[in-house]
């Protein structure tokens, strides 16, 4: 009778630690595009510092293989990006009925676990010419992994090109985060795919980043904010969960240098030479560094084309050189 009880009690265990968690999940709303993305777009950004691969592409796979973190494969087995085991794999694994019926797919410890095998798995060599293109080259990724093998489905390189347009991921890219407005103020509500629009302007190249930092284009171009008070390059690095190091070298500035209120700093590469303008002619008390955050052009390049260092005054009414001279 004993014995009975036991294996009574011992069988009501292993059903409820086997059920609690499936109703559980039952019982979960799913999660959207946009809160897959605030989730793991850091993980996205270091993967592409480490390995060379787009974060936008990263992020546009995830949330297409995982159905934004609600499939089976990502919920039971970490698994983000629909990785099938190989011969090679020592690692878990978890069954399901994919282009087959119960395929062998890669099981993981933590959904971090599965970010970094992503990335291990598009290093194998027919992947190979992918790392060729620029890393702000998404389109040709896109197409790049269907030519390569890695899905079956011939729509797959627009579906990940539509996501990325979509949610702006091309922004990580760049190093400029992506974040989304709430349709309206009440907690768990879905969020808009929008960016959000500054208040005070009409103008749709301003987004926002961050704390509603509005994000500007110089010239079309080139990704630029605006210092609040009492800000550092650290501060707008941190921001933007970029290098510091990077940003000040973006402005031509030191890393710990201090900023003014409403100071321009770009948050991209400023450009070689100017657009539309060969010169320009300096102000009172202008610097060719001022000049260069004026017309987003790199501080070395105006020297070069100048004849003259980056540190050398220029006198008001100077010609200075925004291109190489003719």
């Amino acid at each position: 009778m004993k014995i009975q009880q036991v294996l009574k009690t011992s069988l009501a265990c292993a059903l409820a630690a086997w059920l609690l968690p499936v109703l559980a999940q039952a019982g979960a709303k799913d999660q959207t595009p946009e809160q897959y993305i605030a989730k793991w777009k850091e993980v996205a950004v270091r993967k592409m510092k480490e390995h060379g691969i787009p974060a936008s592409i990263t992020m546009a796979q995830g949330l297409l293989e995982s159905r934004n973190g609600n499939s089976i494969l990502a919920v039971n087995g970490n698994n983000h990006f629909g990785i099938k085991c190989t011969p090679d794999w020592t690692g878990g694994s978890i069954f399901y009925d994919d282009d087959k019926k119960n395929e062998c797919f890669r099981k993981y410890r933590s959904a971090d676990q599965s970010f970094e095998d992503h990335s291990k798995f598009l290093q194998r060599p027919r992947y190979a010419n992918l790392f060729d293109l620029k890393p702000t080259d998404y389109k040709g990724w896109a197409h790049g992994l269907k030519r390569a093998g890695y899905a079956t489905d011939p729509h797959y390189p627009q579906k990940l090109i539509n996501l990325i347009e979509r949610y702006q991921l091309d922004n990580l890219d760049r190093g400029v985060d992506v974040s989304y407005a709430s349709k309206d103020a009440t907690p768990g509500k879905a969020t808009s795919a929008k960016p959000v629009r500054h208040p005070n302007r009409n103008d749709d190249n301003v987004v926002t980043i961050g704390n509603a930092r509005p994000v500007e284009l110089f010239d079309g171009r080139i990704k630029f904010v605006r210092a609040r008070k009492g800000e550092t390059v650290r501060d707008i690095a941190e921001e933007i969960q970029q290098m510091p190091g990077l940003v000040a070298g973006w402005n031509d500035m030191a890393k710990s240098g201090t900023l003014e209120e409403g100071q321009v700093v770009y948050i991209q590469p400023k450009r070689n030479k100017s657009k539309d303008q060969e010169s320009c002619i300096a102000e009172k008390g202008e610097t060719l560094w001022g000049i260069s955050q004026r017309y987003g052009v790199k501080l070395k390049k105006l020297a070069k084309y100048n004849g003259i260092g980056i540190a050398d005054p220029v006198q008001a009414g100077q010609k200075v050189w925004l291109r190489k001279p003719r």
